[in-house]
């Protein structure tokens, strides 16, 4: 029997539930009909933060950027690859610090880029600076040893 994964819309911030088998399938939530993965990244804001982050089932990586910074665009690509071919297995989103100041510093964000993944809410591992795509999954694999399984 499959495990049921509780999700947030990307699109209306609604509950869903889909099979983690399944997921590559492109489940669409039950509100709005959109798809629950897109392969891009998700702009996070004050207003769905906290569902997107504490209500889902899959962990969530937040990038804390702004615009100014040059080491943040860098980092664009390696967050755009990330969301295609780890949406399965992870949220991967975006936090705009200058846009979103508030939360930038709710999270003590000192430097910028900042990767935080966030388990149900809760932080679970953070690393400044800029990093290729290589680099990203060797952390990330080391945080989340479950991510190199396939399935």
């Amino acid at each position: 029997m499959s495990e049921t994964l509780q999700l947030v819309c990307p699109h209306c911030n609604t509950l869903n539930r889909a099979e983690a088998s399944r997921l590559s399938e492109g489940p669409i939530c039950g509100k709005c009909k959109q798809p629950m993965f897109s392969g891009k990244p998700l702009e996070l804001t004050t207003a769905n933060f906290e569902r997107q982050v504490t209500q889902s089932d899959l962990p969530v990586l937040v990038d804390f950027w702004a615009p100014w910074c040059a080491p943040c665009r860098t980092m664009t690509p390696v967050i755009a690859q990330a969301a295609q071919e780890l949406q399965f297995k992870l949220r991967i989103a975006k936090l705009d610090t200058e846009a979103e100041g508030a939360l930038a510093s709710k999270f003590g964000i000192r430097s910028i880029p900042t990767l935080a993944v966030f388990d149900h809410g809760r932080e679970i591992a953070r690393q400044s600076g800029a990093v290729n795509y290589a680099g990203l999954e060797t952390w990330l694999q080391s945080v989340l040893p479950g991510l190199g399984q396939n399935g």
